[in-house]
């Protein structure tokens, strides 16, 4: 499985049966700028945490171009449909289920959502991907919360993607937290230094997360990890 970062909360994961593309927000995102184009993306799956700017970013040009299945909540499937892209499949919250390629399980996020017209966005989530037979957990944008806990006990997490920027997400207490709840084999950090309220400096991070004794690991935009 091969996972790929395209800046904010933008990445691509390649897995056996299938490329699925998280949050695709390339347009305007600075880190891609240079990187990635959406023109040069062909998932099969788009998974969208949720309805706001900095999530839905690309997701009609891309999933119209490429005929790709838009996974999310009813209210975003919903609103995907409305904007002439039919191809969706809806979940909601603690739902799961089982595509040819792998396994998708949508968790709780604590945070809001709504598209950039105002629609409303339905409950933000994170993701659980299962597939080649490892386990990878978008926690989406989000606060700590205790049922993290319950994830770290009942799967053996390979990678967790958290959101580490503060202000509108947890930040770097937060994300220990919550990396500690999980016990992932490596933790990496997403939503951070695309906009000045979120700017951060990622070396201390990396420094709390080793202090906790977290294994962690920040990729740059365009870079890539094989799990």
């Amino acid at each position: 499985m091969k996972l790929t970062y395209y800046g904010h909360s933008a990445f691509q994961l390649e897995c056996a049966g299938a490329t699925l593309l998280f949050d695709p927000f390339l347009t305007g995102n600075k880190h891609a700028e240079g990187v990635v184009a959406p023109e040069a993306l062909s998932p099969e799956v788009i998974l969208l945490t949720h309805a706001h700017g900095d999530h839905w970013g690309d997701t009609m040009a891309i999933a119209k171009r490429c005929d790709a299945l838009v996974v999310a909540n009813f209210e975003i499937t919903s609103y995907v449909q409305a904007q002439g892209h039919g191809k969706v499949f809806s979940l909601n919250t603690g739902g799961s289920w089982n595509f040819d390629w792998g396994r998708v399980e949508l968790t709780y996020a604590r945070h809001s959502s709504s598209f950039p017209d105002g629609t409303y966005g339905g409950n933000p989530n994170g993701y659980l991907i299962f597939a080649d037979g490892l386990c990878v957990y978008n926690a989406g944008d989000t606060a700590p919360f205790s049922e993290m806990a319950w994830i770290g006990e009942n799967y053996a997490v390979d990678a967790m993607l958290l959101p580490v920027g503060d202000c509108f997400t947890m930040g770097i207490q937060g994300s220990v937290r919550a990396a500690r709840m999980v016990g992932a084999k490596v933790n990496i950090p997403l939503h951070y230094n695309t906009f000045p309220p979120i700017e951060m400096d990622i070396g201390s991070w990396l420094s709390a997360m080793d202090a906790a004794n977290l294994p962690a690991r920040a990729l740059e935009a365009g870079h890539s990890l094989t799990l």
